[in-house]
């Protein structure tokens, strides 16, 4: 398909293309902010083959990219703490420094699924309102082994990491994601997907009643949040003790750990924040990636700016907000649409999950908007 031909199938028009330079203005600019791409890696590729991917997302206007370097079953990093699938992650920052792209290291955070924590440790993990443990009976699907933030040995194990990637030269920063609970109720444009319906939380979703977390609140309160509260999924100081605990971690342990190397630090983020007990609105981060997936919402496009106004308004500790796109849901005459009013709720760039989704036609498109 041809430039004209593409035009007209999406829609976009010199309309659409006037409005181009203002989508990306800013946001290549280091005072303005930046556009992000999620990468899930691939094995076996060169530096030099990393490297044109790098360059495909610089020309396309993506000014730093997120590789998954930890997803909770394997490290792509030399580490002593967790099993190394492939030392990638030096190639990612060879490739980024001779492209001008920016590589922050994406890692999850609480859910850990390597048998030698879940089977040695399962202490750390979160237990759910019915008495079962991540460890054994993960929520949903067989990786939401979460962890419990709680407990200071999944502090240090999460604070070890962090340390481990800012330690590492080149590399511009450490991104958080799933740094929450499971969802205690899931974004209801999923909950056909797992057959299940989420009026209210019900106990298997609602984390996290392990003995510290309990002891903890009772220390405080002088109530134990499984027996001594008359409905634990609307106890507002209970529900504001397991915000507290993931900021905590954040804030005091994580952030901390990143800047003494000199890294950024940012976090994937929920709009829903309360259903995952993330109060990011209250966290210290250079930075966050807010997952505006509109249609596990059952929303459209317009929901993202009206999410973008609301949660920018709420931050305690103002800081860039990147619009972050599910790219399988957004079609590639969409794609102006979704910048356009990511730009217009207050959003200091885009962020898009992830490279591998994008078709010739959202490449297309992307080339389109950012060179007008």
């Amino acid at each position: 398909m041809n430039k004209r031909e593409f035009l007209k199938s999406a829609g976009l028009g010199m309309a659409a293309l006037a409005l181009a330079p203002a989508l990306w203005s800013g946001c290549t600019s280091p005072n303005k902010g930046k556009n992000w791409i999620w990468i899930t890696p691939k094995e076996g590729l060169s530096t030099d083959q990393w490297k044109t991917m790098l360059e495909k997302a610089k020309q396309h206007g993506f000014d730093a990219v997120l590789p998954e370097v930890y997803t909770g079953h394997h490290a792509w990093f030399e580490t002593s703490r967790l099993p190394m699938r492939e030392p990638l992650l030096e190639k990612l920052i060879d490739a980024g420094r001779e492209t001008g792209v920016e590589i922050h290291a994406w890692m999850h955070t609480m859910p850990n699924n390597i048998p030698e924590y879940y089977e040695n440790h399962p202490g750390w993990y979160a237990v759910n309102r019915a008495g079962e443990s991540a460890a054994t009976h993960p929520a949903y699907v067989p990786y939401y082994r979460f962890m419990c933030s709680r407990h200071p040995e999944v502090q240090e194990f999460t604070r070890q990491i962090v340390a481990d990637l800012a330690s590492f030269e080149g590399l511009a920063g450490v991104h958080l994601d799933y740094i929450r609970l499971p969802d205690a109720i899931l974004a209801q444009g999923l909950w056909s997907k797992y057959n299940i319906v989420q009026d209210k939380e019900y106990p298997q979703y609602d984390y996290c009643y392990c003995n510290r977390c309990r002891s903890d609140f009772k220390e405080q309160t002088g109530l134990d949040p499984l027996t001594g509260l008359e409905d634990p999924a609307t106890h507002q100081a209970w529900r504001q003790f397991r915000y507290d605990t993931i900021t905590h971690l954040v804030n005091d342990i994580l952030a901390p750990e990143a800047r003494k190397a000199g890294k950024a630090i940012t976090a994937a983020v929920f709009p829903n924040w309360e259903s995952v007990r993330q109060e990011w609105r209250n966290w210290n981060l250079d930075g966050y990636l807010p997952m505006l997936y509109h249609n596990f919402y059952n929303a459209g496009i317009p929901w993202i700016g009206e999410q973008l106004t609301r949660e920018i308004s709420e931050l305690k500790i103002k800081k860039p907000v990147y619009s972050g796109l599910f790219v399988p849901s957004v079609k590639p005459e969409e794609m102006a649409e979704a910048f356009r009013i990511s730009r217009e709720g207050g959003a200091s760039g885009i962020s898009l999950f992830n490279y591998h989704s994008l078709t010739d036609e959202h490449w297309k498109a992307l080339k389109a908007i950012h060179e007008g």
